[in-house]
Protein backbone atom coordinates (compact mmCIF):
# COMPACT_ATOMS: atom_id res chain seq x y z
CA UNK A 1 0.00 0.00 0.00
CA UNK A 2 1.22 3.56 -0.95
CA UNK A 3 0.95 6.23 2.05
CA UNK A 4 -0.85 9.39 2.07
CA UNK A 5 1.61 11.29 0.89
CA UNK A 6 2.47 9.47 -2.19
CA UNK A 7 -1.24 9.67 -2.76
CA UNK A 8 -1.44 13.38 -2.99
CA UNK A 9 0.93 13.25 -5.50
CA UNK A 10 -1.11 10.80 -7.56
CA UNK A 11 -3.63 13.93 -7.50
CA UNK A 12 -1.67 16.23 -9.16
CA UNK A 13 -1.03 13.56 -12.23
CA UNK A 14 -3.10 15.47 -14.19
CA UNK A 15 -1.98 18.69 -13.89
CA UNK A 16 1.61 17.99 -14.01
CA UNK A 17 1.02 15.81 -17.02
CA UNK A 18 -0.35 18.71 -18.94
CA UNK A 19 2.12 21.18 -17.65
CA UNK A 20 5.26 19.43 -18.74
CA UNK A 21 3.73 17.97 -21.98
CA UNK A 22 3.05 21.44 -23.06
CA UNK A 23 6.89 21.94 -22.63
CA UNK A 24 8.05 19.16 -24.58
CA UNK A 25 9.60 19.89 -27.98
CA UNK A 26 7.38 18.23 -30.84
CA UNK A 27 10.80 16.55 -32.31
CA UNK A 28 11.16 14.78 -29.18
CA UNK A 29 7.44 13.15 -28.88
CA UNK A 30 8.31 12.27 -32.29
CA UNK A 31 11.56 10.29 -32.18
CA UNK A 32 9.96 8.58 -29.30
CA UNK A 33 7.22 7.63 -30.76
CA UNK A 34 9.20 6.14 -33.93
CA UNK A 35 10.94 4.65 -31.13
CA UNK A 36 7.96 2.86 -29.65
CA UNK A 37 6.87 1.34 -33.40
CA UNK A 38 10.00 0.12 -33.87
CA UNK A 39 9.72 -1.91 -30.67
CA UNK A 40 6.00 -2.87 -31.73
CA UNK A 41 7.65 -4.15 -34.85
CA UNK A 42 10.58 -6.30 -33.45
CA UNK A 43 8.93 -7.61 -30.40
CA UNK A 44 8.15 -11.31 -30.22
CA UNK A 45 4.78 -12.00 -29.22
CA UNK A 46 4.51 -15.62 -30.35
CA UNK A 47 3.13 -17.23 -26.62
CA UNK A 48 5.44 -20.46 -27.01
CA UNK A 49 8.67 -18.35 -27.64
CA UNK A 50 11.12 -18.33 -24.64
CA UNK A 51 12.08 -14.36 -25.65
CA UNK A 52 8.53 -13.18 -25.84
CA UNK A 53 8.41 -9.99 -24.78
CA UNK A 54 12.10 -8.71 -25.96
CA UNK A 55 13.90 -8.96 -29.37
CA UNK A 56 17.30 -9.88 -30.33
CA UNK A 57 19.86 -7.50 -30.51
CA UNK A 58 22.28 -7.75 -34.05
CA UNK A 59 23.80 -10.87 -32.81
CA UNK A 60 21.02 -12.70 -31.87
CA UNK A 61 21.16 -12.43 -28.45
CA UNK A 62 18.33 -11.82 -26.30
CA UNK A 63 19.10 -9.81 -23.12
CA UNK A 64 16.55 -9.65 -20.41
CA UNK A 65 17.48 -6.32 -19.83
CA UNK A 66 15.94 -5.31 -22.92
CA UNK A 67 12.69 -5.77 -21.78
CA UNK A 68 13.49 -2.58 -19.55
CA UNK A 69 14.01 -0.30 -21.94
CA UNK A 70 10.98 -1.50 -23.66
CA UNK A 71 8.75 -0.67 -20.28
CA UNK A 72 9.56 2.47 -19.92
CA UNK A 73 9.65 3.98 -23.44
CA UNK A 74 5.75 2.41 -24.05
CA UNK A 75 5.06 3.66 -20.75
CA UNK A 76 6.04 7.17 -21.05
CA UNK A 77 4.26 6.98 -24.42
CA UNK A 78 0.95 5.25 -23.11
CA UNK A 79 1.14 8.57 -20.33
CA UNK A 80 1.89 11.46 -22.63
CA UNK A 81 -0.75 13.63 -24.00
CA UNK A 82 1.65 14.66 -27.20
CA UNK A 83 2.22 11.25 -28.26
CA UNK A 84 0.09 9.54 -30.61
CA UNK A 85 -0.09 6.54 -28.72
CA UNK A 86 -1.70 8.34 -25.83
CA UNK A 87 -4.10 6.14 -23.72
CA UNK A 88 -3.29 3.33 -26.78
CA UNK A 89 -4.73 0.15 -24.33
CA UNK A 90 -2.74 -2.01 -27.09
CA UNK A 91 0.48 -0.84 -25.52
CA UNK A 92 -0.30 -2.15 -21.95
CA UNK A 93 -0.81 -5.75 -23.00
CA UNK A 94 2.98 -5.12 -24.49
CA UNK A 95 4.20 -4.19 -21.43
CA UNK A 96 2.78 -7.40 -19.50
CA UNK A 97 4.95 -9.47 -22.30
CA UNK A 98 7.94 -6.94 -21.21
CA UNK A 99 7.45 -7.45 -17.89
CA UNK A 100 7.06 -11.02 -18.05
CA UNK A 101 10.18 -11.58 -19.93
CA UNK A 102 12.05 -9.57 -17.14
CA UNK A 103 10.49 -11.70 -14.36
CA UNK A 104 12.01 -14.90 -16.41
CA UNK A 105 15.44 -13.35 -16.53
CA UNK A 106 15.58 -12.37 -12.48
CA UNK A 107 17.55 -14.85 -11.00
CA UNK A 108 17.05 -16.23 -7.45
CA UNK A 109 19.32 -13.76 -5.98
CA UNK A 110 17.47 -10.56 -7.80
CA UNK A 111 19.97 -10.31 -10.44
CA UNK A 112 20.15 -10.32 -14.19
CA UNK A 113 22.63 -11.43 -16.72
CA UNK A 114 24.51 -9.89 -19.15
CA UNK A 115 24.62 -12.44 -21.20
CA UNK A 116 27.79 -11.05 -23.65
CA UNK A 117 30.04 -11.02 -20.65
CA UNK A 118 28.64 -10.44 -16.76
CA UNK A 119 26.21 -12.92 -15.26
CA UNK A 120 24.29 -12.86 -11.94
CA UNK A 121 25.02 -8.83 -12.37
CA UNK A 122 24.24 -6.26 -9.69
CA UNK A 123 25.05 -3.62 -11.76
CA UNK A 124 23.83 -5.23 -15.08
CA UNK A 125 20.87 -5.17 -13.04
CA UNK A 126 21.47 -1.42 -11.59
CA UNK A 127 21.03 -0.48 -15.61
CA UNK A 128 17.67 -1.86 -15.98
CA UNK A 129 16.28 -0.95 -12.91
CA UNK A 130 17.04 2.82 -14.25
CA UNK A 131 14.46 1.91 -16.60
CA UNK A 132 11.76 0.07 -15.16
CA UNK A 133 12.03 2.39 -11.86
CA UNK A 134 11.24 5.00 -14.38
CA UNK A 135 8.47 3.21 -15.72
CA UNK A 136 6.71 2.68 -12.21
CA UNK A 137 7.51 5.84 -11.11
CA UNK A 138 5.73 7.89 -13.91
CA UNK A 139 2.74 5.27 -13.70
CA UNK A 140 2.65 6.24 -9.87
CA UNK A 141 2.61 9.95 -11.02
CA UNK A 142 -0.31 9.48 -13.10
CA UNK A 143 -2.16 7.03 -10.73
CA UNK A 144 -1.98 4.18 -13.32
CA UNK A 145 -1.83 1.69 -10.60
CA UNK A 146 -2.28 -1.31 -13.19
CA UNK A 147 1.05 0.08 -14.75
CA UNK A 148 2.74 0.06 -11.53
CA UNK A 149 2.31 -3.08 -10.44
CA UNK A 150 3.68 -4.59 -13.85
CA UNK A 151 7.04 -3.49 -12.89
CA UNK A 152 7.06 -3.80 -8.84
CA UNK A 153 7.93 -7.70 -8.45
CA UNK A 154 11.22 -7.05 -10.30
CA UNK A 155 11.70 -3.86 -8.60
CA UNK A 156 11.44 -5.23 -5.08
CA UNK A 157 13.65 -8.66 -5.97
CA UNK A 158 16.37 -6.12 -7.61
CA UNK A 159 16.13 -4.22 -4.35
CA UNK A 160 17.46 -6.88 -2.23
CA UNK A 161 19.85 -7.71 -4.68
CA UNK A 162 21.45 -4.17 -4.81
CA UNK A 163 21.58 -3.58 -1.40
CA UNK A 164 24.28 -6.46 -1.17
CA UNK A 165 25.75 -6.65 -4.64
CA UNK A 166 28.84 -6.13 -5.42
CA UNK A 167 30.37 -4.33 -8.50
CA UNK A 168 33.33 -4.58 -11.16
CA UNK A 169 34.46 -1.08 -12.16
CA UNK A 170 34.29 2.50 -10.33
CA UNK A 171 31.44 3.77 -11.89
CA UNK A 172 29.08 0.63 -11.25
CA UNK A 173 29.12 2.03 -7.90
CA UNK A 174 27.39 5.21 -8.88
CA UNK A 175 25.00 3.25 -11.03
CA UNK A 176 23.99 1.30 -8.36
CA UNK A 177 23.69 3.95 -5.94
CA UNK A 178 21.13 5.81 -7.87
CA UNK A 179 19.21 2.79 -8.91
CA UNK A 180 19.17 2.13 -5.04
CA UNK A 181 17.71 6.14 -5.01
CA UNK A 182 14.98 5.52 -7.34
CA UNK A 183 13.76 1.55 -5.61
CA UNK A 184 13.67 4.03 -2.26
CA UNK A 185 11.52 6.59 -3.61
CA UNK A 186 9.28 4.50 -4.83
CA UNK A 187 9.66 1.59 -1.93
CA UNK A 188 11.40 3.20 1.17
CA UNK A 189 13.44 1.42 3.10
CA UNK A 190 16.41 2.34 5.14
CA UNK A 191 18.59 -0.48 4.17
CA UNK A 192 18.53 0.89 0.40
CA UNK A 193 19.91 4.09 2.21
CA UNK A 194 22.46 2.94 3.94
CA UNK A 195 24.07 0.98 1.29
CA UNK A 196 24.16 4.07 -0.88
CA UNK A 197 25.82 5.71 2.13
CA UNK A 198 28.27 2.72 2.66
CA UNK A 199 29.31 3.17 -1.36
CA UNK A 200 29.53 7.37 -1.12
CA UNK A 201 31.92 6.80 1.87
CA UNK A 202 34.85 5.70 -0.46
CA UNK A 203 34.32 9.70 -2.06
CA UNK A 204 33.38 10.69 -5.60
CA UNK A 205 36.22 9.61 -7.60
CA UNK A 206 37.10 12.27 -9.85
CA UNK A 207 40.77 14.24 -10.34
CA UNK A 208 41.99 17.84 -10.32
CA UNK A 209 40.99 18.09 -14.31
CA UNK A 210 37.54 16.92 -13.33
CA UNK A 211 37.71 13.62 -15.00
CA UNK A 212 36.62 10.43 -13.18
CA UNK A 213 38.60 7.50 -12.73
CA UNK A 214 37.74 5.66 -16.18
CA UNK A 215 37.93 9.01 -17.88
CA UNK A 216 36.09 7.77 -20.25
CA UNK A 217 34.72 11.05 -21.72
CA UNK A 218 32.05 9.00 -24.33
CA UNK A 219 30.21 6.33 -22.18
CA UNK A 220 30.90 6.29 -19.00
CA UNK A 221 31.26 10.08 -17.97
CA UNK A 222 27.99 10.05 -19.38
CA UNK A 223 26.17 7.06 -17.12
CA UNK A 224 28.31 8.58 -13.33
CA UNK A 225 26.94 12.34 -14.39
CA UNK A 226 23.78 10.96 -14.67
CA UNK A 227 23.82 8.44 -11.71
CA UNK A 228 24.50 11.56 -9.77
CA UNK A 229 22.33 13.85 -10.49
CA UNK A 230 19.46 10.70 -9.81
CA UNK A 231 20.87 10.41 -6.71
CA UNK A 232 20.89 14.46 -6.04
CA UNK A 233 17.38 14.54 -7.11
CA UNK A 234 16.03 11.70 -5.08
CA UNK A 235 18.08 11.80 -1.54
CA UNK A 236 17.45 15.48 -1.75
CA UNK A 237 21.31 15.76 -1.62
CA UNK A 238 22.59 19.15 -3.58
CA UNK A 239 26.35 18.75 -2.53
CA UNK A 240 26.23 15.35 -5.19
CA UNK A 241 25.79 17.70 -8.01
CA UNK A 242 29.25 19.32 -7.27
CA UNK A 243 31.00 16.63 -9.39
CA UNK A 244 28.92 16.80 -12.37
CA UNK A 245 29.41 20.18 -12.45
CA UNK A 246 33.47 19.80 -12.54
CA UNK A 247 33.15 17.43 -15.16
CA UNK A 248 31.13 19.41 -17.44
CA UNK A 249 33.12 22.33 -16.88
CA UNK A 250 36.35 19.93 -18.09
CA UNK A 251 34.08 18.87 -20.75
CA UNK A 252 33.90 22.31 -22.27
CA UNK A 253 37.51 22.21 -23.14
CA UNK A 254 37.23 18.44 -25.17
CA UNK A 255 35.05 19.45 -27.29
CA UNK A 256 36.22 19.54 -30.82
CA UNK A 257 34.88 21.92 -33.62
CA UNK A 258 31.98 19.62 -34.91
CA UNK A 259 31.04 18.69 -31.51
CA UNK A 260 32.93 15.67 -30.88
CA UNK A 261 34.53 14.77 -27.46
CA UNK A 262 38.00 13.79 -26.84
CA UNK A 263 38.49 10.26 -26.29
CA UNK A 264 41.92 9.71 -26.77
CA UNK A 265 42.22 9.96 -22.64
CA UNK A 266 39.94 7.17 -21.95
CA UNK A 267 40.89 4.40 -19.96
CA UNK A 268 37.75 2.37 -21.58
CA UNK A 269 36.42 0.92 -24.66
CA UNK A 270 35.38 4.44 -26.12
CA UNK A 271 38.95 5.53 -26.26
CA UNK A 272 39.53 6.59 -30.22
CA UNK A 273 36.00 5.96 -30.60
CA UNK A 274 33.71 9.10 -31.86
CA UNK A 275 30.84 10.80 -30.51
CA UNK A 276 29.21 14.18 -29.65
CA UNK A 277 28.69 16.07 -26.26
CA UNK A 278 25.56 15.55 -26.73
CA UNK A 279 25.30 12.45 -24.77
CA UNK A 280 25.81 14.68 -21.85
CA UNK A 281 22.48 16.10 -22.49
CA UNK A 282 20.51 14.95 -19.15
CA UNK A 283 23.29 16.25 -17.05
CA UNK A 284 23.85 19.37 -19.28
CA UNK A 285 20.03 20.60 -19.15
CA UNK A 286 19.79 19.77 -15.08
CA UNK A 287 22.54 22.03 -14.22
CA UNK A 288 21.74 24.47 -16.80
CA UNK A 289 18.18 24.91 -15.50
CA UNK A 290 19.38 24.21 -11.69
CA UNK A 291 22.28 26.77 -11.60
CA UNK A 292 21.57 28.83 -14.72
CA UNK A 293 24.57 28.09 -16.91
CA UNK A 294 24.37 29.72 -19.84
CA UNK A 295 27.29 27.13 -21.41
CA UNK A 296 25.28 24.13 -20.37
CA UNK A 297 22.14 25.65 -21.45
CA UNK A 298 23.70 25.94 -24.83
CA UNK A 299 25.20 22.80 -25.00
CA UNK A 300 22.03 20.97 -23.91
CA UNK A 301 19.84 22.68 -26.58
CA UNK A 302 21.67 22.33 -29.65
CA UNK A 303 21.74 18.44 -28.46
CA UNK A 304 17.90 18.38 -27.25
CA UNK A 305 16.33 17.29 -30.56
CA UNK A 306 18.51 14.13 -30.78
CA UNK A 307 19.29 13.55 -27.21
CA UNK A 308 16.39 14.27 -24.71
CA UNK A 309 14.40 11.43 -23.41
CA UNK A 310 10.71 12.15 -23.37
CA UNK A 311 10.95 9.75 -20.04
CA UNK A 312 13.40 11.96 -18.24
CA UNK A 313 11.54 15.25 -19.48
CA UNK A 314 7.81 13.62 -17.16
CA UNK A 315 10.10 12.54 -14.53
CA UNK A 316 12.09 15.41 -13.87
CA UNK A 317 9.60 18.69 -15.10
CA UNK A 318 12.55 21.37 -13.96
CA UNK A 319 13.98 19.86 -17.35
CA UNK A 320 11.23 21.80 -19.36
CA UNK A 321 11.93 24.79 -17.49
CA UNK A 322 12.79 27.53 -19.51
CA UNK A 323 17.10 27.83 -18.82
CA UNK A 324 19.17 30.92 -18.77
CA UNK A 325 20.36 32.81 -21.85
CA UNK A 326 22.92 31.03 -24.04
CA UNK A 327 26.53 31.56 -23.31
CA UNK A 328 29.33 31.40 -24.99
CA UNK A 329 30.96 27.84 -25.21
CA UNK A 330 34.78 28.29 -25.04
CA UNK A 331 36.53 27.87 -28.75
CA UNK A 332 39.72 29.78 -28.75
CA UNK A 333 42.12 28.28 -25.54
CA UNK A 334 45.25 26.69 -25.09
CA UNK A 335 44.92 24.50 -21.79
CA UNK A 336 46.70 21.82 -19.90
CA UNK A 337 45.31 19.00 -17.65
CA UNK A 338 48.12 17.66 -15.60
CA UNK A 339 46.28 15.13 -14.00
CA UNK A 340 44.89 13.80 -17.57
CA UNK A 341 48.13 14.04 -19.38
CA UNK A 342 46.94 15.98 -22.23
CA UNK A 343 47.34 19.73 -23.73
CA UNK A 344 43.92 20.71 -25.81
CA UNK A 345 44.63 24.08 -27.89
CA UNK A 346 41.51 25.03 -29.21
CA UNK A 347 41.36 28.25 -31.86
CA UNK A 348 37.58 28.01 -33.47
CA UNK A 349 37.29 25.17 -36.71
CA UNK A 350 40.86 24.17 -35.44
CA UNK A 351 41.21 21.84 -32.84
CA UNK A 352 44.69 20.02 -31.56
CA UNK A 353 45.60 17.19 -28.83
CA UNK A 354 48.64 16.82 -27.22
CA UNK A 355 49.34 13.38 -25.48
CA UNK A 356 51.92 14.35 -22.57
CA UNK A 357 51.32 11.29 -20.54
CA UNK A 358 52.70 8.39 -22.77
CA UNK A 359 51.14 6.49 -26.00
CA UNK A 360 52.15 7.12 -29.71
CA UNK A 361 49.83 9.41 -30.58
CA UNK A 362 51.38 12.28 -28.99
CA UNK A 363 49.18 14.59 -31.50
CA UNK A 364 46.07 15.27 -33.23
CA UNK A 365 45.04 17.84 -35.22
CA UNK A 366 41.68 18.83 -37.02
CA UNK A 367 40.25 21.84 -38.99
CA UNK A 368 36.58 21.38 -39.32
CA UNK A 369 36.11 18.06 -40.88
CA UNK A 370 39.49 17.21 -42.28
CA UNK A 371 41.11 15.44 -39.00
CA UNK A 372 44.67 14.11 -38.46
CA UNK A 373 43.39 11.34 -36.31
CA UNK A 374 46.99 10.77 -35.34
CA UNK A 375 50.61 11.67 -35.60
CA UNK A 376 53.34 8.99 -34.86
CA UNK A 377 56.88 7.41 -35.80
CA UNK A 378 59.08 4.69 -35.35
CA UNK A 379 62.38 3.58 -35.83
CA UNK A 380 63.79 -0.13 -36.79
CA UNK A 381 65.75 -0.21 -33.70
CA UNK A 382 66.22 -3.49 -32.20
CA UNK A 383 62.25 -3.73 -32.47
CA UNK A 384 61.59 -1.30 -29.53
CA UNK A 385 62.25 2.11 -31.91
CA UNK A 386 58.21 2.78 -32.05
CA UNK A 387 58.32 6.34 -30.60
CA UNK A 388 56.35 6.36 -27.00
CA UNK A 389 57.76 9.50 -25.45
CA UNK A 390 58.88 8.98 -21.92
CA UNK A 391 59.23 12.61 -21.22
CA UNK A 392 57.28 15.49 -22.15
CA UNK A 393 56.56 19.10 -21.21
CA UNK A 394 55.85 22.17 -22.14
CA UNK A 395 58.97 24.65 -23.09
CA UNK A 396 58.87 28.10 -24.66
CA UNK A 397 59.09 27.42 -28.35
CA UNK A 398 56.19 24.35 -27.89
CA UNK A 399 55.54 21.27 -26.11
CA UNK A 400 58.43 18.83 -26.52
CA UNK A 401 58.61 15.37 -26.24
CA UNK A 402 61.61 12.56 -26.01
CA UNK A 403 62.85 9.05 -25.66
CA UNK A 404 66.02 7.17 -24.67
CA UNK A 405 66.51 4.11 -26.26
CA UNK A 406 69.90 1.63 -25.98
CA UNK A 407 69.92 -1.96 -27.56
CA UNK A 408 72.91 -4.22 -26.75
CA UNK A 409 74.13 -7.84 -27.59
CA UNK A 410 74.73 -10.04 -24.91
CA UNK A 411 77.69 -11.82 -23.78
CA UNK A 412 78.47 -15.54 -22.05
CA UNK A 413 77.86 -16.04 -18.32
CA UNK A 414 81.18 -15.13 -16.32
CA UNK A 415 80.22 -18.90 -14.07
CA UNK A 416 78.91 -21.33 -16.94
CA UNK A 417 75.74 -23.43 -16.51
CA UNK A 418 73.71 -24.90 -18.79
CA UNK A 419 70.49 -23.02 -19.65
CA UNK A 420 67.17 -24.69 -20.18
CA UNK A 421 64.46 -23.85 -22.57
CA UNK A 422 62.66 -21.64 -19.38
CA UNK A 423 65.50 -19.33 -18.17
CA UNK A 424 67.40 -17.55 -20.85
CA UNK A 425 65.07 -14.42 -20.43
CA UNK A 426 66.04 -15.02 -16.59
CA UNK A 427 69.59 -15.32 -17.25
CA UNK A 428 69.95 -11.58 -19.19
CA UNK A 429 70.52 -9.53 -16.27
CA UNK A 430 73.31 -11.83 -15.13
CA UNK A 431 75.15 -11.62 -18.72
CA UNK A 432 77.69 -8.60 -20.21
CA UNK A 433 76.25 -6.29 -22.39
CA UNK A 434 78.88 -5.79 -25.54
CA UNK A 435 77.73 -3.60 -29.06
CA UNK A 436 75.31 -1.33 -26.75
CA UNK A 437 73.79 1.12 -29.29
CA UNK A 438 71.79 4.34 -28.34
CA UNK A 439 68.59 6.22 -29.95
CA UNK A 440 67.22 9.38 -29.07
CA UNK A 441 63.63 10.27 -30.75
CA UNK A 442 62.43 13.63 -30.00
CA UNK A 443 59.55 15.85 -31.49
CA UNK A 444 58.70 19.54 -30.77
CA UNK A 445 54.94 20.38 -31.53
CA UNK A 446 54.60 24.38 -32.02
CA UNK A 447 51.99 26.60 -32.98
CA UNK A 448 52.69 28.85 -35.93
CA UNK A 449 50.75 32.00 -37.85
CA UNK A 450 49.30 29.15 -39.77
CA UNK A 451 48.71 26.11 -38.17
CA UNK A 452 50.99 24.19 -36.42
CA UNK A 453 54.90 22.70 -36.76
CA UNK A 454 56.32 19.49 -36.09
CA UNK A 455 59.62 18.69 -35.30
CA UNK A 456 61.23 14.89 -35.59
CA UNK A 457 64.73 14.05 -34.93
CA UNK A 458 65.83 10.72 -34.01
CA UNK A 459 70.02 10.09 -33.77
CA UNK A 460 72.99 8.26 -32.12
CA UNK A 461 73.08 5.04 -34.29
CA UNK A 462 73.36 5.79 -37.81
CA UNK A 463 71.52 4.58 -40.30
CA UNK A 464 68.31 3.44 -39.22
CA UNK A 465 65.38 3.36 -41.20
CA UNK A 466 62.93 5.96 -39.92
CA UNK A 467 59.17 5.92 -41.26
CA UNK A 468 56.46 9.03 -39.90
CA UNK A 469 52.52 8.08 -39.86
CA UNK A 470 50.34 10.86 -40.51
CA UNK A 471 46.80 8.89 -40.19
CA UNK A 472 44.06 10.47 -41.60
CA UNK A 473 40.08 10.18 -41.18
CA UNK A 474 38.49 8.16 -43.42
CA UNK A 475 35.63 9.55 -46.34
CA UNK A 476 38.12 12.51 -47.75
CA UNK A 477 40.46 13.21 -50.50
CA UNK A 478 44.12 13.09 -50.49
CA UNK A 479 46.30 14.66 -53.24
CA UNK A 480 50.16 14.76 -53.69
CA UNK A 481 50.85 11.46 -52.35
CA UNK A 482 51.87 7.73 -53.91
CA UNK A 483 50.91 4.71 -53.02
CA UNK A 484 53.16 2.50 -50.96
CA UNK A 485 53.50 -0.99 -52.42
CA UNK A 486 51.54 -3.82 -50.71
CA UNK A 487 50.10 -1.37 -47.58
CA UNK A 488 46.53 -0.80 -47.93
CA UNK A 489 45.46 2.90 -47.68
CA UNK A 490 49.23 3.64 -47.49
CA UNK A 491 50.88 6.67 -49.02
CA UNK A 492 54.27 7.99 -49.36
CA UNK A 493 54.55 12.05 -49.42
CA UNK A 494 57.46 12.51 -51.51
CA UNK A 495 56.58 16.04 -53.18
CA UNK A 496 56.64 19.53 -51.47
CA UNK A 497 52.97 19.46 -49.89
CA UNK A 498 49.70 16.80 -49.36
CA UNK A 499 46.35 17.92 -49.07
CA UNK A 500 43.63 16.16 -47.68
CA UNK A 501 40.22 17.49 -47.65
CA UNK A 502 36.68 16.42 -46.03
CA UNK A 503 33.65 18.43 -45.65
CA UNK A 504 34.46 21.44 -47.12
CA UNK A 505 37.36 21.77 -44.88
CA UNK A 506 41.30 21.17 -45.71
CA UNK A 507 44.56 20.76 -43.92
CA UNK A 508 47.74 20.42 -45.57
CA UNK A 509 50.99 19.42 -44.57
CA UNK A 510 54.83 18.77 -45.89
CA UNK A 511 57.11 19.18 -47.00
CA UNK A 512 57.59 15.28 -48.04
CA UNK A 513 60.32 13.21 -47.55
CA UNK A 514 60.94 9.42 -49.33
CA UNK A 515 64.21 7.87 -48.96
CA UNK A 516 62.64 4.08 -48.34
CA UNK A 517 59.83 2.45 -48.52
CA UNK A 518 59.91 0.64 -45.48
CA UNK A 519 56.91 2.29 -43.74
CA UNK A 520 55.81 -0.90 -41.72
CA UNK A 521 58.67 -1.22 -38.92
CA UNK A 522 59.28 -4.49 -37.73
CA UNK A 523 57.67 -4.78 -33.97
CA UNK A 524 56.37 -1.06 -34.32
CA UNK A 525 52.80 -0.82 -33.63
CA UNK A 526 50.07 -1.71 -36.83
CA UNK A 527 49.08 0.78 -39.21
CA UNK A 528 46.00 2.49 -37.84
CA UNK A 529 42.47 2.38 -39.75
CA UNK A 530 41.86 4.42 -42.13
CA UNK A 531 44.82 6.33 -44.92
CA UNK A 532 48.11 6.47 -43.70
CA UNK A 533 50.50 9.40 -45.02
CA UNK A 534 54.31 7.94 -44.41
CA UNK A 535 57.80 10.17 -44.99
CA UNK A 536 60.60 7.76 -44.91
CA UNK A 537 64.46 8.79 -43.85
CA UNK A 538 67.35 7.31 -41.93
CA UNK A 539 69.26 8.58 -38.88
CA UNK A 540 70.49 11.01 -38.01
CA UNK A 541 66.99 11.96 -38.86
CA UNK A 542 65.70 15.49 -38.49
CA UNK A 543 62.77 16.81 -40.76
CA UNK A 544 60.09 19.87 -39.91
CA UNK A 545 56.76 19.34 -40.90
CA UNK A 546 54.18 22.18 -41.34
CA UNK A 547 50.37 21.40 -40.78
CA UNK A 548 47.93 24.85 -42.17
CA UNK A 549 45.24 25.57 -44.04
CA UNK A 550 44.08 25.91 -47.79
CA UNK A 551 42.18 28.96 -48.84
Amino acid sequence: MMNARLSRREALGTALAAGVAAAIEPQVVKRHDEAVERILKLQITEPTSRWRGIYPDDFGLHHAGTAGGILETLTAAFLQPASKFHRDRSLVERMRLAAGCLGRGQNEHGNIDLVITNFNSPPDTAFVVENVATAAGLARRHGERDLEALAEPFLRKAAGALAVGGVHTPNHRWVVCAALAQLNELYPDPALVRRIDQWLAEGIDIDEDGQYTERSTLVYNVAVDHALVVMAAKLKRPELLEPVRRNLQSMLYLVHPGDEVVTEISRRQDQYERGAIGRYWFPLRYLAVREGDGRFAALADRFAARYARLSALMEYPELSQAGPPHAAVPEFYERQFPALGIARIRRGPVSATLILGGGSRFFTLRRGAAVVNAVRFASAFFGKGQFIPQHAEKRAEGYFFRQSLEGDYLQPLDKPYRIGPHNWYQSRAERRRTELCKLEQSALVSETYSGFRLRIQARGTDAVPVAVEINLREGGTLEGCEPVPRVGDGWLLSSKQARYRAGGDEIRFGPGLCLHRYTQVRMAEPKLPGPSVYLTGFTPFDHTLDFDWGG
